[in-house]
């Protein structure tokens, strides 16, 4: 059991799990009319989003480890992982995968057609992000876009319709530069292999110093976009301490982008929850 949680790295269903939340307390009745919401979402509706996302990450990190496998074996970094050291069959692999979206088509069916309709879609971008990196440097917003299509989601489950929706466009649009920032800071590990092996990064077309300030850029931006939902929806006092906040994760993440292990993972898993802070405290006082 160990192998396959290891596989599909369970514990970063931190990063997105805030935000998806986050999606269903802008999506719920009433958000972003005064502020406050005109209902709250049942337990049930919780628990489906839950196990959607459970299972849409699942597919996401099964796609990639299998998309990736060969790229994974010959780098010093990932050649552990279960597919390259064959710790994990490719048969097992798959299994790994159909399981993932049979949990996310039959709990977005359960949410509602509505949202099973719209399901295929972040299954799609999770099946191309894994081949950008092969073409373009900009493939770092591939990992920012299918990080966005959590908050997406999320307010699709409760709002179902696209009504009212600018407040979501916003999280996610502030998602998609998070995760590219971070994503960046990520690639540092691999600069020296991903130029011997003609694969594309800001890190390996820029140099590292570069592509940080480019990072920096881009995590400004996702603040802007943050700042944004918070002056066109959230305008409640209370969800401000929150906003700042994550202005000082996002600094705090760009100054210490050359411990990895403390800038992408700890306080990427915490900023999620500061979000959610934010919109549930926001949306609640208003």
């Amino acid at each position: 059991m160990k192998k396959y949680f290891n596989f599909v790295k369970i514990e970063h269903t931190l990063f997105t799990l805030p935000l998806i939340y986050s999606g269903v307390m802008l999506g719920m009745p009433g958000t972003g009319e005064s502020g406050g919401m005109s209902g709250t979402p049942g337990l049930p509706l919780l628990v489906l989003v839950m196990t959607a996302a459970v299972g849409a990450r699942t597919a996401a990190f099964a796609l990639n480890r299998i998309i990736d496998r060969n790229i994974d074996s010959r780098n010093p970094r990932t050649s552990g992982r279960e597919l390259p050291s064959g710790k994990m069959t490719l048969a097992q692999a798959l299994g790994v995968l159909g399981a993932g979206c049979a949990v996310y088509f039959a709990s977005a069916g359960l949410i509602s057609t509505f949202c099973l309709w719209l399901s295929p879609i972040p299954l799609i971008v999770f099946f191309v992000y894994p081949f950008l990196k092969r073409f373009t440097a900009l493939a770092h917003f591939g990992v920012g876009i299918g990080m966005s299509m959590a908050p997406l989601g999320g307010y699709f489950a409760a709002a179902q319709s696209f009504d009212n929706i600018m407040p979501a466009v916003w999280l996610c649009l502030f998602t998609v530069f998070w995760g590219a920032g971070f994503d960046i800071i990520y690639a540092t590990l691999d600069e020296e292999f991903d130029r011997q092996f003609n694969l594309r990064s800001f890190v390996s077309r820029f140099g590292k110093e570069k592509a940080l300030m480019w990072s920096a850029s881009f995590h400004l931006v996702a603040f802007g976009c943050l700042a944004m939902l918070f002056l066109t929806t959230l305008r409640s006092w209370s969800a401000s301490p929150f906003l700042i906040l994550t202005g000082v994760l996002l600094w705090f993440e760009q100054h210490r982008a050359a411990d990895v292990e403390l800038a992408f993972f700890r306080i990427n898993a915490w900023l999620g929850f500061v979000v959610f802070g934010m919109v549930m405290t926001g949306t609640v006082a208003g």
